[in-house]
Order: structure tokens, then C-alpha cells, then sequence
């Protein structure tokens, strides 16, 4: 019996995960979540342009919340850059929400680090209140049906192979 148990286990961990729903494997750092729906998503950008997430379904958003005292987005912004330029545009909508910050603040902050980001302005905090990520940055991915199926909390890699490589198979369909 002990044998047949140990067979069993050793002939599944040889044939790998089962991923459910061919979902892709997950890169360090990305959690599958629960599929609760969004909550409402309604800025303006930077440059003042109306932004609903609403009209997003159909496709996959990367929703990423940052701020420019955060460390750890400073670290990351480049990538996400460099991410977004290594992306087909019609892939995945890319979502830069900025925490509680002024046009000044967030002006500054991306000449620096991600000249071509056009984020959008939370000013007040309220959008990123009902979000309720832990923390900063934090990256939640929506579903076509808006829904939200994975999420990062603090800095990634996302012009690395592990992220771009799960995001090409997440949203090839």
C-alpha cells in the first residue's frame, strides 16, 4: 500500500502541475485571488483624459497602484516601462494608478525613472482606498469579465521572462 501511495505521488510530481483552465504557471510573486469583481476604476490622467475600467472588459488590465515616495516603485517603474514596450498594445491594457500625489510630485518623479508611463491620478486616494491593496507598489490583474485573478504585492521584474512570459500566455487567448 505504501508503495502504490509513493508510485502514485512520484508519477504526479514527474508530470507536473495541472494547471486548471490551462491558466499559466505563476511567476515569483504573483498570487492567484479568489476572482471577486473589481471595484469601480474612474480617473483622470495626468493629462486629463477620462479613464473608465468598466470599458476595458474584453480583455485583460494590469492594474498597478504606486506612489512616488515608495522605494520599491521607483525600483520597479523602468520595468514596467520596459514591460510595456515589450507587449503587443491590443495584449493587455496597462493601468499606472498614483496614490494621493500632486501633478507636480508625479510629473517629476516619472521624468526620472519612466518618462513614457502616463499614469492616472488618484489625488485623493479614494479609488486606491477601494482597491485596498497592502501596501505599495501592488499590481492587480483583471480578467476580460472584470474580475480579478492574480495580484503582486511590492516590486517585480516585469521586463523579465518569468512576468512577460506569463502575461503572453495569460492573455493569448
Amino acid at each position: 500500500m505504501k508503495r502504490q501511495l509513493l508510485l502514485l505521488l512520484c508519477g504526479i510530481l514527474l508530470a507536473g502541475p495541472a494547471w486548471p483552465g490551462d491558466a499559466p504557471p505563476l511567476p515569483p510573486g504573483v498570487m492567484a485571488v479568489d476572482g471577486t469583481a473589481a471595484p469601480a476604476l474612474r480617473l483622470n490622467s495626468i493629462d486629463g483624459d477620462a479613464y473608465d475600467l468598466a470599458g476595458a472588459r474584453g480583455h485583460w488590465v494590469f492594474v498597478h497602484f504606486w506612489a512616488s515616495w515608495c522605494g520599491p516603485c521607483k525600483r520597479e517603474m523602468p520595468a514596467i516601462q520596459r514591460m510595456i514596450s515589450r507587449l503587443p498594445a491590443n495584449q493587455i491594457e496597462i493601468v499606472m494608478v498614483n496614490t494621493a500625489e500632486t501633478e507636480d510630485e508625479v510629473f517629476s518623479f516619472l521624468a526620472d525613472v519612466a518618462p513614457a508611463v502616463t499614469p492616472l491620478m488618484d489625488t485623493q486616494g479614494l479609488v486606491t482606498e477601494q482597491w485596498q491593496p497592502r501596501g505599495l507598489p501592488a499590481t492587480f490583474l483583471v480578467d476580460p469579465q472584470g474580475r480579478i485573478r492574480y495580484q503582486a504585492l511590492g516590486g517585480r521584474e516585469w521586463d523579465t521572462s518569468p512576468y512577460l512570459d506569463f502575461l503572453r500566455r495569460l492573455t493569448a487567448d
